[in-house]
């Protein structure tokens, strides 16, 4: 049985564990707040961006139109951009992407396409190494740090316009989480390159309200096109970098608080198991006292 002090050792550990996981906890929700305020911001004009060029895209016949919307033609090599985070302590947020990630790479595999992985985020990277080494071609880490800014999104989409434009891939796709709460975020695959086409359904209700109309560009279509497709990628991978932000430290906060949860249960167990040690010992002493005074 162990000792009173091993007990006691024990007891303060945890403590001290159960401390750093409340401070983590409550600098999770500080950070959660404003996170959540600016992913929520980001969507409306994110998903109006990428249904305006999906329509664009849908419009131009196939071949024609700038290749960053309407594609190269071929789908034969897909990028598989991970977006995950640099740190751990936060729950399966990362594991769930890095789980999505794997089955897109494997059914991709599996119809015969090549397959490239961009990783960004340290721990997607250290994660898929172990089975996909060989298809990781870029990492980018420490994004958002102190803060995540706007010029973070466009590092990277200015790295993946340059692999699009050697001809390394010919669709793009990124796998994320959504944030819905601080208890739950959705994983998610979203197409970036060429933006997906839009659904029938979606489609068909703007020809019915606009009659069919033609619209004219000013300036030319080909200068306004060149001047949005880059920035909707940036628009789109800055929404991305705001959603796992808000997830990751929702999924922290969640983490942290039943780590808490999980260190009071153990305290209790170690403290009644110290107290019913500390009362065995007592009642040994005692009977050995009262053996010796009968004995004489």
């Amino acid at each position: 049985m162990p000792s009173l002090k091993s007990y006691r050792l024990r007891i303060r550990s945890v403590q001290s564990t159960q401390k750093i996981t409340k401070a983590m906890k409550m600098v999770a929700a500080a950070k959660l707040r404003r996170a959540q305020e600016q992913a929520l911001a980001a969507r409306p004009y994110a998903e109006a961006m990428d249904k305006i060029l999906a329509s664009l895209g849908a419009s131009f016949k196939s071949g024609l139109g700038p290749r960053l919307l309407a594609g190269t033609g071929s789908d034969q090599t897909h990028l598989v951009v991970v977006a995950t985070g640099d740190r751990g302590l936060c729950g399966g947020f990362n594991s769930t992407i890095v789980r999505e990630a794997r089955r897109t790479i494997r059914a991709l595999r599996a119809d015969g396409k090549t397959v490239k992985i961009f990783c960004v985020g340290r721990k997607g990277r250290d994660q898929l190494r172990r089975d996909f080494g060989s298809l990781i071609v870029e990492t980018i880490t420490d994004l958002g740090r102190p803060r995540l800014r706007f010029a973070d999104a466009q590092q990277v989409a200015t790295r993946l316009m340059e692999m699009f434009e050697a001809g390394e891939f010919d669709v793009a796709h990124v796998v994320f989480n959504r944030f819905k709460s601080a208890m739950t975020q959705i994983v998610t695959v979203q197409q970036l390159i060429p933006p997906p086409p839009p659904e029938a359904n979606a489609t068909a209700a703007p020809a019915a309200t606009t009659g069919g109309a033609v619209y004219e560009f000013e300036p030319d279509e080909g200068e306004i096109l060149a001047e949005l497709l880059p920035r909707n990628l940036a628009v789109q991978i800055f929404r991305v970098l705001l959603e796992n932000a808000a997830s990751f430290y929702g999924s922290q906060m969640t983490a942290m608080d039943n780590a808490s949860r999980n260190a009071g249960d153990v305290i209790k167990k170690l403290t009644l198991q110290m107290n019913r040690s500390r009362q065995a010992s007592i009642t040994k002493e005692l009977i050995e006292i009262i053996s010796g005074a009968e004995a004489i």
